[in-house]
């Protein structure tokens, strides 16, 4: 694989939100298969629903990267910065791996490429809008 494309930097859309509930449960967590791989969950990450996409996100991240608009209902608030796939790879996340094909979005909540994920094309560009 050579060089990396150039991460552009995007920002939610502003209509876009997502239903997530925090998993504040007395538990040692859990795994899941998603994206290819197993994933992991721990106590204090978010279950969220995202139009249909169910996974769950780190209890760090999403308090860094959402805000509540009304209980259970929370909009991204933060830009990310995302590459367009050349060939198929995957990306270690924070739940574990994702794979993701040639054309897909690879995604970074960081500008220097960290906490990273993928997601495929369609879903991005629903989400996300180019800075100008």
């Amino acid at each position: 694989m050579g060089a990396l494309p150039e991460r552009k930097r995007y920002h939610p859309r502003p209509d876009r939100y997502v239903v997530a509930v925090c998993l504040r449960l007395d538990m040692p967590g859990f795994s899941y298969r998603k994206w290819g791989a197993e994933q992991y969950c721990k106590a204090g990450d978010w279950l969220v629903d995202d139009e249909g996409d169910i996974h769950t996100v780190d209890a760090d991240v999403f308090a860094g990267t959402y805000r509540e608009i009304v209980r259970g209902l929370y909009s991204k608030s933060t830009p990310v910065w995302a590459y367009l796939a050349r060939e198929p790879g995957s990306i270690r996340t924070k739940e574990g791996r994702t794979h993701f094909g040639a054309g897909d979005y690879v995604v970074c909540n960081n500008a220097d490429g960290t906490d990273a994920y993928a997601m495929s094309a369609a879903k991005f560009e629903d989400i996300y809008a180019p800075d100008d």
